[in-house]
């Protein structure tokens, strides 16, 4: 039981800290192609909260099942985070090419859409946790807290190293393949980790 706590603990953190990343790098690259100034700001910041709080959403109902394999889902979800966060600089840089010239009402929900799909997978990853947690260990209070304070820690941590360290020493681009296969050890391993309980149980 301590054993897998901890390795939820360490998972999530992992999570938390490249979903972080992305924020930084993904803010500065979107303000770089449609400028620095309040309304992109706002669009912005309101594309990461509404994206997370749909995908929280979205998650708290897909893990109700519970024969749906949380551990399964979580897994597939990182992994799909990390693929879309490799090409997340290409793909902005090309809709930026040809959404500059839009009028600003179409250039907020072009980017309102550019991040919404990533950070709804994101907001997604803590209830299915929590779901795959609470199942094993059947207490609700203490898994949320848990999972919650460790990913807001790997958050905390990102914001620090990131300024300090990690965009100076690697760059935008660097930083995200960092951030993308920070998902893709995540995502493996709770996939490895469903297959050897499933192999357990059968």
């Amino acid at each position: 039981m301590r054993t897998r706590t901890a390795w939820l603990m360490l998972v999530f953190l992992a999570s938390g800290f490249a979903a972080l990343l992305y924020q930084v790098v993904w803010q500065r690259s979107l303000f770089a192609i449609y400028g620095i100034n309040i309304e992109s700001v706002t669009v912005v910041v309101t594309a990461f909260m509404l994206g997370l709080g749909f995908g929280s959403f979205a998650g708290g109902a897909i893990s109700k099942n519970p024969r749906r394999p949380a551990l399964l889902l979580f897994a597939l979800v990182e992994l799909a985070i990390g693929a879309f966060g490799l090409v997340s600089l290409r793909l902005f840089h090309w809709v930026g090419t040809f959404t500059l010239d839009l009028p600003p009402l179409a250039t907020a929900v072009v980017t309102l859409l550019l991040v919404l799909v990533p950070t709804m997978l994101m907001g997604g990853t803590l209830p299915l946790l929590v779901a795959y947690s609470v199942r094993k260990s059947g207490n609700v209070g203490k898994s949320v807290g848990q999972l919650y304070f460790v990913n807001t820690l790997g958050s905390a941590i990102a914001s620090i190293m990131s300024v300090m360290v990690i965009m100076g020493a690697l760059g935008e681009a660097n930083t995200v393949r960092l951030a993308a296969a920070v998902n893709a050890a995540v995502g493996l391993g709770a996939l490895a980790l469903h297959v050897s309980q499933t192999r357990r149980a059968q």
